[in-house]
């Protein structure tokens, strides 16, 4: 692991990471918050999945996180979004929602996206070993949360870990990609036209097909130009009722997709994942 660098922020270190992954054959990119803490202590894992477009770099920047995590004891983690570098297939078109920055939280089937497009086992698997080996943190303590694509992930990852993640949530998630435009073009590139493949990484389909969590927490802002067409949180209001999963379905008004809503509330959503890693 390669330390890109690393600067002192409310008491605590955030740092940018490099490694080589075996998990998408490239370089990838992270970053890392690491509260001020004792000496040999062991501190609980938010993961942090960012949207459409971003690197580790979006939340690092517009976030807005690092204060309520050296408030909380927070060790907090932000990978990339996709594989990147020379060779790695893009989009035909070079268009925003597929491709590069835009790896859908899956494993690649269908190539050429095979190879590379692993970001399924890569924050599943790869980083947390790579994070459990480096940093102080308390492997039996993580939890997850996401913004649209990356709400996505941290849904369908909590959903199909529930014993590793003790508090899921998220941003205006994208809670069904099997029934909106963006998924329905990223889900079949990379994973092929068997619908029975897509339903394990779509957060409304796994829980009508018995996945369970504790409990979820969704804001949602209601001038999101998203909302209708991409987002659609009613389908999980839905299903998390049928499911008697406790769903909190914050919808915010006046506010939109950006990191102006994602910074807002971010300590919200940080205090309610302190809460559930207390033990």
């Amino acid at each position: 692991m390669e330390t890109v660098s690393t600067a002192k922020a409310f008491g605590g270190t955030q740092g940018v990471y490099r490694h080589a992954s075996a998990a998408t054959g490239t370089d990838m990119t992270f970053a890392v918050y690491v509260p001020e803490h004792a000496p040999g202590a062991k501190l609980p894992v938010v993961w942090y999945l960012s949207g459409l477009t971003c690197t580790h770099a979006n939340v690092m920047d517009k976030g807005e996180y690092r204060r309520a995590c050296a408030e909380l004891g927070l060790i907090f983690v932000a990978p990339d979004t996709s594989p990147r570098g020379d060779g790695v297939p893009d989009d035909a078109d070079a268009a925003y929602d597929f491709g590069l920055g835009a790896g859908f939280y899956v494993d690649a089937t269908q190539e050429p996206f095979a190879k590379n497009y692993r970001m399924w086992s890569y924050v599943t698997e790869e980083l947390p070993a790579l994070v459990a080996a480096e940093f102080p943190a308390d492997t039996a303590r993580q939890s997850i949360l996401g913004h649209s694509m990356g709400g996505h992930g941290a849904l369908t990852i909590g959903l199909t870990y529930p014993d590793r993640y003790k508090a899921v949530s998220a941003f205006a998630p994208i809670v069904a990609p099997s029934e909106v435009p963006w998924g329905q073009k990223a889900l079949p590139a990379y994973l092929g036209d068997d619908r029975a493949a897509w339903r394990q990484h779509d957060a409304v389909a796994l829980i009508e097909d018995g996945a369970r969590v504790a409990d979820l927490l969704v804001d949602q802002g209601e001038a999101d130009n998203f909302l209708a067409a991409q987002l659609q949180p009613e389908r999980l209001e839905k299903a998390c009722a049928e499911a008697g999963i406790p769903l909190t379905l914050r919808r915010q008004p006046g506010y939109d997709h950006s990191y102006f809503f994602i910074s807002t509330f971010m300590a919200d959503h940080l205090g309610w994942h302190a809460e559930r890693l207390k033990n």
